[in-house]
């Protein structure tokens, strides 16, 4: 089992940024990949997102890409978010998963990830 806890999400004006923290619990953090996936009002979950459990490959949407970067510390069993330059359209619940077995572009399938966070809210203001 692995327990994921999102926090930093907050109220930003269009143009600044964020970091986004998911703290893992439970066992092994090392060996699972990590995603982030976000979802705005009266929209599906969307991928973001998404790390491989050494760090060492990154995956991200093209909607996001150049200006959000993800990272991991395994050492801390906590994966990051950093979201610079954002805009209104990132205005949305920014959930954290966890996935061991997927690796490469499936994991930007919402259906490969076993262990889900609550979600942390995220307001871009124009």
């Amino acid at each position: 089992q692995v327990q994921l806890v999102e926090s930093g999400g907050g109220l930003v004006q269009a143009g600044g940024s964020l970091r986004l923290s998911c703290a893992a619990s439970g066992r092994a953090f090392s060996s699972y990949a990590m995603g982030w996936f976000r979802q705005a009002p009266g929209k599906e979950r969307e991928f973001v997102v998404a790390i491989s459990w050494s760090g060492g490959s990154t995956y991200y949407a093209d909607s996001v890409k150049g200006r959000f970067t993800i990272s991991r510390d395994n050492a801390k069993n906590t994966v990051y978010l950093q979201m610079n330059s954002l805009k209104p359209e990132a205005t949305a619940v920014y959930y954290c998963s966890a996935e061991k077995d997927r690796t490469g572009w499936a994991l930007a399938q919402e259906g490969a990830y076993d262990y889900w966070g609550q979600g942390t809210q995220v307001t871009v203001s124009s």
